[in-house]
């Protein structure tokens, strides 16, 4: 197993970063979504790489098998490890692609790093740019929706994700497209992360405004969502998004939900193989 160790001026001295790294040829970073892991790619992984990619997946800190320290869930914290990942890895020319609450990392490492490094983004029902509402955002979501999960975080983590995970895809209308074992997969990857981390990051993507970063965006990028996505609104999000970063496409799956990446996968597939060739 890989892992890029960091050490950190906070109380928890280090915090490894568990990745995968298949393939080769020019890299591409997939960077899961709350509350999942790397995991969640296993059925875009082997298209890549057998499409002639070098494919990385990590689990962010706080998920799956990297270290679950108390702080450092900030899309600042966060973009930093992902660079740091690109500087150990030596990477170059590299297409990122980021799914739900990882657009904000792709908004921020663009916003701290700038695109040196950078061929392409991929937004896959992303949260960025802005998913809260206020006066110059009347499109996102209130406050309250935030407070909410947060209150049934700290008060039935596990029971929360549950029925979470069904209106993720929603189920009760793709039941054609994932099975019940995909469902419990998906509990059981989200039950096992960090309760702090999983708390700490509705903040982070609930809260946090990317609509600057992404002004800095000067490379081909690429917006995807499903028009039945329930839990990220498309208006503040990827249209938004598309609006603000000049001749960026904006692709959207017809009937998908927010958990598109196993209910569309095929749809999706297409997409990304289509933009990053």
């Amino acid at each position: 197993m890989s892992y890029l160790e960091k050490e950190t001026a906070q109380q928890d001295a280090n915090v490894s970063i568990y990745f995968e790294d298949h393939g080769s040829g020019q890299p591409i970073i997939l960077i899961h979504g709350w509350p999942l892991s790397g995991a969640q790619w296993e059925y875009q992984v082997p298209v890549l790489v057998d499409a002639g990619y070098r494919v990385i997946t990590y689990d962010r800190r706080g998920f799956g098998r990297s270290s679950r320290p108390y702080n450092g869930y900030d899309y600042n914290t966060m973009a930093s490890d992902l660079h740091d990942l690109i500087e150990q890895l030596d990477l170059d020319n590299v297409i990122l692609a980021g799914f739900s609450m990882a657009g904000g990392e792709l908004a921020q490492y663009v916003d701290t790093y700038g695109t040196s490094k950078i061929d392409k983004l991929i937004f896959i029902s992303s949260i960025a740019p802005y998913l809260l509402k206020t006066d110059d955002n009347p499109n996102g979501a209130p406050d309250e929706v935030f407070k909410g999960m947060e209150d049934n975080v700290r008060k039935d983590r596990t029971g929360f994700l549950k029925g979470f995970g069904n209106g993720f895809v929603n189920y009760d209308d793709n039941k054609d497209r994932i099975s019940q074992g995909q469902l419990d997969y998906n509990f059981q990857i989200a039950a096992s992360a960090s309760p702090k981390g999983s708390l700490d990051c509705i903040n982070a993507f609930g809260r946090t405004d990317l609509r600057q970063a992404l002004e800095k965006i000067d490379v081909p990028t690429l917006f995807i969502h499903g028009d039945a996505d329930n839990i990220v609104p498309i208006e503040p999000s990827s249209k938004q998004g598309h609006e603000i970063v000049k001749d960026s496409k904006l692709e959207i799956i017809k009937g998908a939900p927010h958990g598109l990446y196993v209910t569309h996968k095929e749809e999706l597939n297409q997409l990304l193989l289509d933009f990053i060739k």
